[in-house]
């Protein structure tokens, strides 16, 4: 039976009680902005198991559970509700991955895979009994409100998080578009706890957005990986090219949660002549994939900077350590989430509507690297920080002096440049996000020094370590 690796990041997102990843609609996979996860789909349940000795005293002892449940509890529960609670609690305690879906959990699936779905718009995951932010995505109410990667909820409309699972929480967070909710937050740098009330909207993420930062240096913000990303990202860079010469391209995935594993490696191969892009590996035979680069390199070899951060997980993280293994580009930030595990979906021969997500595989970089709870590590860290310029008060310059020569052929466009220069100050990536500011002098050092020695743009010449492990 074949297992055909589908998509990518999935935590559970504050609109679905699930979300996996992957390529197109369940059977084939599912592209989420909700979860963090490599997943993917089986269509048909495996038919041969381990075989080991039956554990009979702990199945005695889950049986008298069972039964003193059924006879004791301070209300009446039936036999099927404490089965899936023990099916649950089964999964629920291998990782933050692994879970058991009912049907409803597979039509929250496949909505997941078109982009466009209602809730707050924040990836979450499970931590010590609360829940974690991954990272709010962009555009979406949560980034609007002000929540922030690295929150923790501890509270939804003052019912209390703890104990009430990942599922539940999310659940709560569901809702019409246009209802409030407030969230009761912990934030590292804040005194005590926070309040922010988010209003739920029909959120439609969009995957790719471009600009041009500099003359002949572009910027590509992927906010997560979408089934057309690898498409948009293209279409990026051949217009970006076609309004200018295109002499360097930062590549922004922070805070970018995952999602599609062919989109991140249609993505990485936009970079990349030839060579290995990702594979995974585990105890199953076809859960063992290598996925390749192709000859064909749109980027055509430009100067390449990565930036990541923690929210930078799962299908980012193929991304940049890819590129960052091929030596193609610098990778710049602070490190990534670590999310590194494969997880499958496998139907129940008893029941097609019911199934298991399971973590069933690791993926590896091309050097081999697990990310799993580890992360990418940047070649350049720069932390996430204010700072704040300082103008000069203007002091006395050449032009100054009484009887300076003039420049006649720079007086006028010296004047014109000075126009709105405290503005221009004002909005600078050097203010409104630093670590954009360091990338954009790193990809100009990297343009600068390619002109100098003439050196050319190739810069993506794989090492020879580079094979599976």
């Amino acid at each position: 039976m074949a297992i055909r690796p589908t998509s990518l990041f999935c935590t559970v997102m504050a609109s679905f009680a699930l979300a996996p990843c992957s390529q197109s609609i369940l059977a084939e996979s599912t592209a989420s902005t909700a979860s963090t996860e490599t997943t993917q789909h089986i269509s048909t349940p495996p038919t041969q198991y381990e075989k080991g000795p039956l554990p009979l005293d702990d199945l005695r002892a889950f049986t008298e559970v069972l039964q003193r449940i059924k006879s004791s509890y301070v209300e009446p529960i039936d036999d099927k509700s404490l089965l899936e609670n023990a099916i649950r609690g089964m999964l629920d305690n291998l990782d933050p991955h692994s879970a058991y879906l009912k049907k409803e959990d597979y039509k929250d699936l496949e909505e997941s895979t078109s982009g466009e779905f209602g809730g707050l718009g924040i990836e979450v995951s499970g931590e010590d009994g609360l829940i974690k932010v991954i990272t709010p995505i962009d555009g979406t109410p949560a980034h609007s409100a002000g929540i922030k990667a690295g929150d923790l909820i501890i509270e939804l409309n003052d019912t209390p998080i703890r104990g009430l699972g990942l599922k539940k929480s999310v659940e709560l967070m569901r809702g019409p578009a246009g209802e409030p909710i407030t969230l009761t937050i912990i934030r590292e740098d804040a005194p005590g706890p926070l309040e922010i009330t988010v209003v739920r909207e029909i959120i439609k993420v969009n995957s790719v957005r471009h600009l041009m930062l500099e003359k002949g240096l572009g910027y590509i913000r992927i906010s997560q990986f979408q089934v057309d990303t690898g498409k948009e990202v293209q279409s990026a860079l051949n217009e970006m090219r076609n309004k200018d010469k295109l002499n360097g391209v930062i590549l922004d995935l922070r805070n970018n949660p995952g999602g599609v594993l062919q989109a991140a490696v249609e993505v990485s191969d936009l970079f990349l002549k030839n060579g290995l892009i990702v594979y995974t590996k585990g105890r199953i035979t076809n859960s063992n994939y290598n996925y390749n680069a192709t000859k064909n390199d749109p980027s055509l070899g430009v100067p390449l900077v990565v930036m990541i951060n923690g929210g930078s997980a799962s299908a980012s993280e193929i991304v940049a350590g890819a590129l960052q293994d091929h030596r193609r580009g610098i990778v710049v930030g602070t490190k990534s989430f670590g999310k590194g595990s494969v997880q499958t979906v496998l139907p129940l021969s008893t029941d097609s509507e019911r199934g298991l997500k399971l973590t069933t595989a690791l993926y590896y970089t091309p050097n081999g690297r697990s990310i799993q709870a580890e992360g990418i590590v940047p070649d350049i860290t720069v932390d996430n920080i204010s700072i704040t310029l300082v103008k000069e008060s203007g002091g006395y310059r050449e032009a100054n002096l009484q009887n300076h020569l003039d420049n006649s052929a720079g007086e006028a466009t010296s004047k014109n440049d000075n126009k709105g220069a405290d503005n221009d100050l004002d909005n600078s990536p050097a203010v409104t996000d630093y670590q954009l500011h360091q990338a954009l002098n790193i990809l100009k050092s990297l343009h600068l020094y390619n002109q100098q020695f003439g050196i050319g743009q190739n810069m993506a010449t794989p090492p020879d370590t580079i094979k599976p492990q």
